[in-house]
Formats: C-alpha cells, structure tokens, sequence
C-alpha cells in the first residue's frame, strides 16, 4: 500500500537520471511538464543534455510495463507514474497566477495533496526539487517540499581534510623522533587512511609537535620532516602547503586532489610541482593543465581567433601562475617559452574528452565544476605513468546543477580517500596577501 508521493522537479532527473529509483517502495511521479522540459534539454551537448538523453530511454524502457499514466512498478519495490491530470491552476491563482513551468509542477502538487486530505488516505504528498524558491512557494501553498539528499557525499564542512590534529603523551613524540617510525594505534584510535596526515602535539607542551604520516596499509605512523627547499622559487609558508608539496612530488601516489577557498596556493603550487618534475627530473614527458569551460561541456563559442585565442580568457588565471613562476615581464615572452620548452599544454577540458593520457602530469584546475560522470570520465583517460592532481574551491561553483555536496572534487577525495595510491589536502590559510585573505574570510 502507497504510504508517500514523492512528485519530482526537471532539475532532480538532469542531475541524477536514476533518481527515480531513490524513493524505495514509494511511488515517484513525473509531471507531464517535466517530460517536456527533459525534452528540450535532449539535444545539448553536454552533461545535462546526455542525462536528459539517459532519463528519456530509462522512461521508455519502462513503458514495457505497463501504461506510464496508470503506474508501473520499479524495480526497487517502488512505482513510477507520468502524471497527466491534476494540473488545474483554480486552487493557484490567488497565489501565483502565471503559467510557469514551475508553476505548473506546483499545481500538480498542490491539487494532488488537497486531493489526498480531501479522502483522508493518509497518503503524503511531497515536491522533490533541487530549486531553493520552488520550495519556498510550495511552503507558501502548504505543500511539503524537500530537496533531493541521495546525491550528496558529504557536506563541504565534514568534507576529509587529508589530516588530523592529535594530542598525545610527550613521550610519544620522542618515540617518534627516536625511531623514525611507529605502530599507528599507539597515537590513539580514530578513523585512519592512507597517506593521511597528523598533526602530533605535545598534550603538556602545545609548542612541542610532530608531523608524521600514515602508511599505506594503515598500520604505522612514519615521521615526516618537511624539505626546506624551494620547487622553481616557491617555498611552502605553513604546514598544509607542505603537505601539499610532499602528496604533488610522491611518485606512488598518482591522485592527488586539493581543495581550499581562493588564494591558499593551490594552482601555484600545482604548477611547480609539476614543472619541477616534468622539465627538471624529467619524470614526465609533458604537463598538461586544464579546466572547464563553464559551462560544462559547452564548446568555447565564436569568440574570435584561433583555439589558443579563444582559449586565452578562460585559461587566463593559469597563465598568470605561469607567468609568476616563469618571471616573465614583457608581453607575449611567455608565450614564446612555452612555445620553445613544447612540453607544456593547456587546455579546456573539451578536448582532452576521449584521449589516453600515458606519462603526463595532468593539473585539473576548478574540479568543483564538474559532475561525478565528468570526474569519472577524466579519470579513466589517464594513463600508465601518469599523475593527476584534481583542484578546486567546493564552496565557490557556477555549474547550475551541482553544489557543495554533489561536486566532482567532493566526490573523489570522499569515494577514493581509503585507497593507497591517492592523497588528499585541504588548505586552509590564505597566502595570496592580506587583503585576498580578508576578502575570503568576511565577504
């Protein structure tokens, strides 16, 4: 027996096209307004065009069920309705009088839950919808309205730093300093994983600490005594920016993701990592930097010029760390050393769709921008011996169906934290200056 409706909004299908499958053995209804705006996002060529695209063939393999506007079963116990009545706008118009598309799926819902109250089912009603102010008005109309959860990884806030601030004994410590190594659950028991980062402070003596790092079976702590060398003129200002270098320069950690607000050094950092390897040690035979075109996924449009022209203003914020590590002051004389040193490219992540990366140290910079097919996507491009850093600002996205949940960069470091062959840091102080510090703090 039916206990809940769950009436889904367009932007919950293009963000996850198995979300009708989400809502366990409840019945999920698609409002006939929805199936044409899914209809009209069916030709873009990009992620929600290809989602549009997978929600259409998912629906149409279910008509083999059974008529879609009188209810089919799901697989997962549930049921799946096309909803073609209830779309009468009487109970709407004291309210929100014009016919909008949202308007519409609003009055599906609230001509539904009258309808349930009226006959005392008990049957609840609710509107799923990723559109903060679709929720707000069907508040307004008393409609139960919730956002869709099932997507998220994890809240931005809880989100896995790459590190861990413990307190212990001091006689650890000097156990620690002595050995060089140690078993892991002497420090205490805590969730631990690969390559992650302690943060080891004298509970007697708070200016006394060490920094160690864990193994990746997750048996031993290791002591990590950072470098003091500079990677082409940048030298790391505080601990995370350290760990950073160490997790860019492993050899056996080929994923590496970081995240942090704006100005923490993650593309500068970045980018010396990866020249340093690429045209000193020569580990690699080419570095590839690249990031989305935001849109996701859409071509760079009639801009003019060449593609490298087109490219310019959309990759301008790379090219500014180039210029600072490459110290360049005349116009034009970074690109005539990228052009004589050949082993640097970059690109928007249109074009490098489809290829097989071996050898490479790849750089992709604002990761948040992309959806967890994307991320999967570029993943499996890369090839035997190669590294790839994904980067980004979880907090800061212009992708209109991704937030801080359900993002790319959140996605990886979450999915993929328990595995040996990745690292993660979190940054978090502003080294940009003062003023950039400031701005990300209070504005």
């Amino acid at each position: 027996m039916i206990t809940r409706r769950y009436i889904l909004d367009t932007n919950v299908l293009l963000q996850d096209p198995l979300a009708i499958y989400a809502f366990e053995q409840h019945e999920v209804i698609i409002p006939a307004v929805v199936l044409e705006e899914v209809d009209s996002k069916k030709r873009n060529m990009d992620e929600i065009g290809r989602n549009a695209r997978y929600v259409a063939r998912l629906i149409d393999d279910l008509r083999e069920k059974g008529k879609l506007h009188l209810g089919v079963p799901l697989s997962n116990g549930g049921s799946f309705r096309v909803e073609l009545n209830h779309r009468s706008f009487g109970k709407m118009k004291e309210h929100f009088f014009e016919v909008t598309n949202d308007n519409r799926i609003l009055a599906v819902a609230l001509n539904m839950s009258l309808e349930e109250k009226e006959n005392n089912t008990g049957v609840a009603v609710t509107l799923v919808s990723k559109d903060a102010l679709l929720r707000v008005k069907a508040d307004a109309l008393g409609i139960h309205a919730e956002d869709f959860l099932s997507d998220r990884v994890v809240q931005y806030d809880r989100m896995y730093t790459g590190y861990k601030e413990i307190s212990v004994p001091p006689e650890i410590i000097n156990q620690l300093y002595e050995k060089k190594v140690m078993k892991l659950d002497k420090v205490g028991k805590f969730n631990y994983y690969p390559n992650q980062f302690l943060i080891i402070k004298d509970e007697t003596n708070s200016s006394r600490s060490a920094l160690g790092i864990i193994s990746k079976d997750c048996k031993d702590i290791q002591l990590f005594i950072p470098q003091d060398d500079t990677i082409w003129g940048i030298r790391p200002r505080n601990v995370q920016q350290r760990i950073a270098f160490e997790l860019l320069t492993r050899d056996d950690i080929p994923l590496v993701t970081l995240a942090g607000k704006a100005g923490t050094g993650k593309t500068l950092l970045s980018l010396a990592a990866g020249l340093y390897q690429t045209e000193d040690l020569q580990k690699y035979n080419k570095l590839l930097v690249a990031r989305p075109v935001v849109p996701v996924g859409k071509d760079i449009g009639y801009l003019p010029g060449e593609k490298e022209e087109k490219l310019r203003p959309w990759m301008q914020p790379i090219y500014d760390n180039l210029e600072f590590l490459f110290n360049t002051k005349k116009p034009g004389e970074l690109e005539r050393i990228l052009a004589g040193m050949g082993s640097i490219q970059v690109e928007a992540l249109t074009y490098i769709r489809g290829r097989s990366i071996p050898d490479q140290f790849i750089i992709i910079d604002e990761a948040q921008n992309l959806t967890k097919h994307e991320v999967k996507t570029i993943l499996t491009r890369v090839g035997e011996g190669s590294k790839i850093v994904l980067m980004g600002d979880p907090k800061q996205i212009d992708h209109p169906y991704l937030d801080e949940y359900t993002n790319g960069l959140t996605y990886v470091t979450e999915r993929l934290k328990h595995l040996s062959e990745t690292g993660h840091i979190k940054l978090q102080k502003g080294e940009r200056s003062g003023l950039a510090q400031m701005a990300a703090d209070l504005l």
